[in-house]
């Protein structure tokens, strides 16, 4: 993890201020009157499962979606009110595939130069450059359709870039890809991030992606924020180790009298295990199998581990991110088929 080093020692505005921002369709609430304010050149990530709102709130702060109620600025500018000032501020990389397989890099690379209006001695410059950095200008002049998966989100990210946005949404942009090629990007994102000064938005499910990438993190779920720090002082509100009793037991009394050992500082239930926060894991393990014999609870398995996002994640929202997702998977499409009507 990065963390903020690099804008350490220097006084930043504010790049995204959001109050009470709320977004319903129909009877659900898909943002709930979200508060949130992200500094100038941070890399900020959400964090959360599918459907738990974040790709809702980015469409809102790119104006692809009106908000039901708050208010929000990007770059000083009302996402309601100045809606062509927003957009010119604003680069996005969307979830969704949107280049253009016939063309070539290069030629996606200028029709969005095009849209934006960028000179074009600037123009071509400022995309040798980004192609450069994104490890493609060899392939620039290749058809977009004989490019690898991990190649046209390079090529995505750098078209976001080419009109120097001050602020850049990325929603899921390893989605799909292999983790070899997820932390190439991951790489690559870091970079620009630091070379660039651009502000960065990111959405993702993946723990590894928020752990590695982000300076500050904040855990959406059901529309709600529910965390927010750096990934560093989230995992500190645990304090110490992590208990894994692989069970299926969601027995209360169990419950009970494992928070009764001392030194354990929380227990949860999640699906397939019970965790236990404790400050000396090693040593209370053979206390806490005592304690869940005299359960007559069967254990599979028993691990040790420090606190991770997913730990956290746990914490405050008393489920696994990836199980939520799957319940929740898709439940937000029919709102989001509007984003393809954003006009520059």
């Amino acid at each position: 993890m990065k963390g903020i080093k690099h804008k350490m020692g220097r006084k930043n505005m504010v790049a995204i201020k959001i109050e009470e921002l709320t977004k319903k369709f129909d009877k659900l609430t898909a943002v709930d009157k979200v508060n949130l304010e992200i500094e100038q050149g941070e890399l900020f990530g959400l964090l959360g499962p599918n459907g738990a709102g974040k790709t809702t709130m980015i469409s809102m702060l790119c104006t692809i979606l009106r908000p039901t109620s708050g208010t929000a600025k990007v770059w000083n500018h009302d996402i309601v009110k100045a809606q062509d000032d927003v957009r010119k501020s604003i680069g996005i990389v969307f979830q969704d595939q949107s280049l253009d397989d016939n063309l070539t890099g290069a030629e996606n690379m200028r029709f969005h130069g095009r849209l934006y209006k960028v000179p074009k001695k600037i123009l071509n410059e400022r995309m040798n450059e980004l192609l450069e950095l994104m490890e493609l200008a060899d392939r620039k002049d290749d058809l977009v359709k004989t490019y690898s998966g991990g190649m046209r989100r390079r090529l995505e990210i750098a078209r976001g870039l080419l009109h120097h946005p001050k602020v850049l949404f990325l929603d899921e942009p390893t989605l799909g890809l292999d983790p070899q090629t997820r932390r190439h990007i991951w790489e690559h994102i870091e970079k620009l991030n630091q070379t660039e000064g651009v502000t960065m938005l990111l959405t993702t499910h993946y723990m590894e992606e928020a752990d590695y990438l982000c300076d500050r993190i904040a855990i959406i779920d059901y529309g709600k924020i529910v965390a927010l720090d750096t990934p560093s002082n989230l995992k500190k509100t645990l304090g110490g180790d992590v208990i894994s009793l692989s069970t299926s037991s969601k027995d209360e009394k169990l419950k009970e009298d494992l928070l009764k050992i001392e030194n354990v500082t929380a227990v949860d239930f999640v699906k397939d295990a019970i965790r236990l926060t404790t400050s000396r894991g090693e040593t209370l393990i053979p206390k806490a199998m005592d304690v869940v014999r005299d359960h007559d609870v069967e254990v599979k398995s028993v691990s040790l581990h420090a606190p991770t996002l997913e730990d956290v994640f746990i914490k405050y929202t008393g489920h696994r991110l990836r199980d939520e997702g799957e319940g929740k998977k898709g439940q937000l499409k029919r709102g989001l088929g509007h984003r393809r009507r954003l006009h520059h």
